[in-house]
């Protein structure tokens, strides 16, 4: 069954039975607290399995007139019925060692007898039973159909509790929420269906079978209550009711509840007259019931409580996330004729990012005047004048194909093109889960054997779907192709910066490179390391630039690119010292130098090297290298006071430095080449290594240690690659 019929099987349900599910919660949310505020009255008594059933009678006939009953609730509160002075009957609950009254039974408050009887039947009494039950049934189908999804999702149902993929707030914590309260939805679902079938005879006869005792005309009478073995013997932690006798008549008996019979208990000599076990469906809706309400338990009330608002947020992600999803996969109105397309994209997309990936190569390539088809992979057929296929595919589960892409490997081998195409394949998907990218690998591989296909560009992977990485490739394959495509950027929601003070203490000249250090001081006191940005807003408007943090004691040093027609590196190199500048702080923990690792590299190639900056200068006792690419020697100037200090300081910073147009003219990837046995000990140690710089030299540097991890026999490239060993931070 294809994760396409699962997911639409799970909206469906959700559609159907919203509005009942929106009153469902509501009223769960409500029942949830009463038993909550119940247990906050403080009744509950502790030693229940310390006090006999006969000192607690006792002390109710000493302390009132006439006693008629006895009930021990599932909250630990004992709770009597007894006959005032006035001949009206009162429950109170009762201290059972000593029969003190610690407070009266009140009256149930209206919202919970309201929302009772909302959330039992909708005040449609039977015909709502009918309905709540079968809303109960939907929402079990719509929790299990879920964890498939989410099975699938994570990589298969052993890895349910792995690591969840960041991204946009209602995905990410409908996954979060899916994986904390499954069980509890589930026990909510499955008793609501009980407890409905149990209020329409649809379950066995549960008519307790008493079987009657012969009674000893010999027995011992007893003078108290207090001398009977079966009163004496039996606990209170046993005991769920007890119905007194009308009279001191030795034909009137007490009738008590256990936990798990019924017994009649003749009241002078302690002889059973009758019992009877409760059948196992009176056990189980007893069971249901607390399951179902939380009664007696703080803590799963509380549980019951977040499950029934988590499924109100379900209700409001999964609505966004779909919303998102057709959003994504919107269709192109008016598509070419296949067979007049030069250039055709395949698709291969669950959740609609590939696909809105592809459409913004159409769209591009449409307005330089190419004719174009967008297809899924699943449609591939023929192309009369196609000179070159680009497929745009995700990866779902434990690399499998996207529902719309799963055909494509069979129907692949069954076809010839007419004619000979160039092919490009770009895989999206995730580095925190298993399998990264696996059916595009697998897709490219299929292609790459065919004779009548030829490889444009190298197999292109995009983490969390980065559209600078698309970037990237979209250069390269403009390249290829000989001309450039415009690309609209995708609309970002504006973050919400809390900006603050900076004084500007220094500002270098610029260097050959047009590369400038910028040092400025916080005028308040702020929480910031090496690694995290600075969110610089131009000439005071709301388009932020970000810059890279280097920590230099309590100051931030920034070292930035002067671009002729950029706004933020422009006006920053107008500032004057002394000048005030309004920023934020943006926090960016996956790229903090881990504190308890021995051995780090740093690797970085222009700009790209001010995070590691603030990382060497305060570093005592990591052993750490650094590896920074630029053009020329002169380029190293600017940060030569700050290398050279922290090289003599600290014996265990080794810093390999590198240029690409004088002396040997090589490139940073290429002194890690020759410093390979340093990088794999750093490897196979368990070391660290951050990368920052350029998106071209991210690549670049992993392509270098794929080589070198290749016959590795403790990690492999695909291990590393998804492990917090490595680090990245390029642009």
């Amino acid at each position: 069954m294809t994760i396409s019929i699962w997911r639409y099987s799970h909206l469906t349900l959700a559609l159907v039975s919203s509005l009942f599910l929106i009153v469902a919660s509501v009223t769960g949310i409500i029942l949830a607290v009463e038993p909550i505020s119940h247990q906050a009255k403080g009744y509950a008594v502790e030693n229940l399995e310390e006090v006999s059933l006969a000192t607690t009678i006792d002390a109710l006939k000493n302390s009132y007139d006439e006693v008629l009953g006895l009930e021990v609730e599932s909250s630990g509160f004992v709770k009597a019925s007894v006959l005032t002075m006035d001949m009206e009957t009162l429950d109170v609950y009762v201290n059972p060692a000593t029969g003190e009254q610690l407070g009266e039974v009140e009256e149930r408050p209206y919202i919970y007898t309201f929302a009772t009887n909302l959330h039992r039947s909708l005040f449609l009494k039977s015909i709502g039973r009918f309905f709540v039950g079968l809303i109960s049934l939907l929402l079990f189908i719509i929790a299990v159909t879920g964890l498939i999804l989410l099975a699938k999702r994570q990589g298969g149902f052993l890895k349910l509790f792995s690591k969840v993929k960041k991204d946009y707030f209602e995905m990410r914590y409908h996954v979060v929420l899916s994986k904390w309260f499954f069980i509890p939805i589930l026990i909510l679902a499955l008793t609501g269906v009980y407890l409905s079938a149990e209020k329409f005879n649809l379950l066995p006869n549960t008519v307790v079978a008493q079987q009657q005792f012969a009674i000893n005309d010999n027995a011992e009478v007893y003078e108290t209550i207090g001398d009977i073995p079966f009163f004496k013997e039996t606990i209170l932690a046993e005991i769920r009711q007890v119905e007194f006798p009308f009279s001191d008549d030795p034909e009137e008996y007490y009738l008590i509840a256990l936990q798990n019979k019924e017994v009649q208990v003749n009241q002078q000599t302690g002889e059973i007259v009758s019992s009877g076990d409760y059948p196992f469906v009176t056990l189980a809706s007893r069971l249901s019931l607390v399951l179902h309400t939380g009664e007696g338990s703080v803590l799963w009330s509380i549980i019951l409580l977040l499950a029934s608002a988590s499924i109100l947020f379900f209700m409001y992600s999964g609505f966004v996330m779909t919303l998102k999803r057709r959003k994504k996969g919107k269709r192109i109105a008016t598509m070419p004729n296949k067979d007049e397309c030069e250039f055709v994209i395949l698709v291969g997309s669950e959740s609609g990012t590939a696909f809105d990936f592809g459409q913004r190569l159409y769209n591009g390539l449409t307005k330089v005047g190419k004719n174009v088809y967008l297809t899924e992979l699943n449609t591939y057929t023929t192309y009369a004048r196609a000179t070159n296929i680009i497929v745009f595919t995700s990866t779902y589960g434990e690399g499998e194909p996207p529902t719309n892409a799963r055909k494509f490997p069979a129907i692949f081998s069954t076809i010839k093109q007419p004619n000979t195409i160039d092919f490009s394949v770009i895989g999206f998907g995730s580095l925190d889960y298993p399998d990264y990218c696996k059916f595009a690998i697998d897709i490219d591989k299929q292609i790459a054997d065919a004779l009548d296909f030829n490889r444009q560009l190298p197999l292109f992977k995009i983490n969390k779907a980065d559209f600078e990485s698309f970037e990237l490739w979209m250069i390269q394959f403009g390249n290829q192709v000989g001309f450039a495509i415009p690309i609209e950027r995708p609309v970002v929601n504006k973050k919400k910066y809390k900006k603050v003070d900076f004084e500007v203490l220094e500002r270098t000249e610029l260097n050959i490179d047009d590369t400038f250090l910028l040092k400025l001081q916080p005028k308040t006191n702020i929480e910031f390391t090496s690694g995290d940005l600075l969110a610089v807003f131009p000439n005071g408007d709301e388009t932020v630039r970000q810059y890279s943090i280097a920590r230099i004691e309590d100051d931030i040093l920034l070292s930035i690119k002067k671009h002729e027609l950029g706004r933020g590196s422009n006006f920053l190199f107008g500032l004057k010292v002394g000048e005030t500048i309004r920023a934020a702080i943006d926090s960016n923990e996956h790229f903090h130098l881990p504190k308890n690792e021995k051995n780090v590299i740093l690797i970085s190639n222009g700009t790209g090297i001010a995070p590691f900056l603030g990382m060497i200068s305060k570093n005592t006792t990591q052993n750490i290298s650094l590896f920074w690419g630029g053009r020329k020697k002169a380029s190293m100037d600017v940060y030569n006071s700050i290398l050279e200090k922290n090289s003599l300081n600290y014996k265990n910073i080794k810093i390999f430095s590198t240029f690409s147009r004088e002396g040997e003219k090589q490139y940073v990837q290429d002194v890690i080449k020759e410093q390979k046995d340093l990088v794999l000990q750093t490897i196979n140690t368990g070391g660290t290594i951050m990368i920052c710089g350029s998106l071209a030299m991210q690549h670049d540097v992993l392509d270098v240690f794929e080589n070198m991890l290749q016959n590795n026999e403790l990690i492999t490239f695909d291990a590393f690659e998804k492990s917090d060993q490595l680090k990245t931070d390029c642009y």
